[in-house]
């Protein structure tokens, strides 16, 4: 809902007080009352850092979030993919551009499955109002959502031709791998380096990234790591984050990089 780790305990926090000062005896459902909540806090929050994100120097992206954590089930193939998708950038990106209320109805309706007059319970509208909003969000996000494959082997080997050919400055590598109409986002919240604007077609993104993998970077490491349900790349200097990238791939090319250099956000990956 929020794109942001601390907006979003922010909320998990308020919710709770509320429900530990609930009269319990008055809470017939304990699933919808919470739902219900969480649901308005989070609108009111997003509403709240619209103005944050209007200032913010740059394009803005979603806070990266590590999904391997190894000492949790690992859910089967059918889990996975509902997962990878359900947070994956394509996803999150698209849903930054819909209304708060749009987003509410979204996110319970397609991620959660909660029927039509409980959504306009939650959000205190009518039924009809709510299905024109969830069919104005469905078709905004599949107009806008980026053709999208989990495929974790493909993922990685195209992961691992792009760096290559990005710290080699082969363009021609990197051209092999990028989709013609490949778009790069950066997001460096004028803290890092990054592009203030996204770059788009594999000829200009080529030669950027093949600029950017000629830089040198002081005691530089290269993890692969789950984030946000697909393989992404993380880069340390010194054992300290220094970026992030990762890569929505179709049809067996790259169809967009995204490029955290936020530190603010990198913060999230440190070992």
């Amino acid at each position: 809902m929020l794109g942001r780790v601390a907006d979003a305990e922010d909320v998990v926090q308020e919710s709770w007080l509320r429900w530990s000062a609930a009269d319990r005896e008055n809470v017939r459902e304990p699933r919808a009352y919470l739902a219900r909540v969480t649901t308005r806090l989070a609108v009111d929050r997003l509403r709240q850092v619209q103005s944050r994100r209007e200032t913010y120097v740059g394009p803005w992206l979603p806070e990266p979030l590590i999904t391997d954590l190894h000492d949790e089930p690992v859910p089967d193939s059918a889990e996975r993919v509902v997962l990878a998708e359900s947070v994956s950038f394509a996803v999150l990106v698209v849903l930054e551009s819909l209304s708060p209320l749009e987003r509410a109805v979204f996110v319970l309706r397609e991620a959660f499955g909660f029927p039509f007059a409980e959504i306009a319970a939650t959000l205190e509208r009518s039924e009809a109002a709510v299905r024109q909003l969830a069919g104005r969000a469905r078709k905004h996000v599949e107009e806008r959502r980026p053709r999208f494959e989990v495929d974790p082997a493909q993922q990685r080997d195209l992961t691992e031709r792009f760096l290559a050919a990005a710290v080699a400055g082969d363009l021609e590598g990197l051209l092999a791998v990028l989709a013609p109409d490949v778009r790069l986002v950066g997001d460096s919240g004028g803290k890092a380096k990054a592009p203030l604007r996204v770059i788009e077609s594999a000829g200009k993104v080529g030669r950027f990234v093949a600029a950017v993998g000629q830089e040198e970077i002081p005691d530089a490491a290269f993890t692969y790591v789950e984030i946000n349900g697909t393989v992404g790349l993380l880069v340390t200097s010194g054992g300290r984050p220094h970026s992030a990238i990762l890569l929505d791939v179709a049809d067996g090319r790259v169809q967009s990089v995204y490029l955290l250099a936020n530190p603010d956000k990198l913060a999230l990956l440190a070992p």
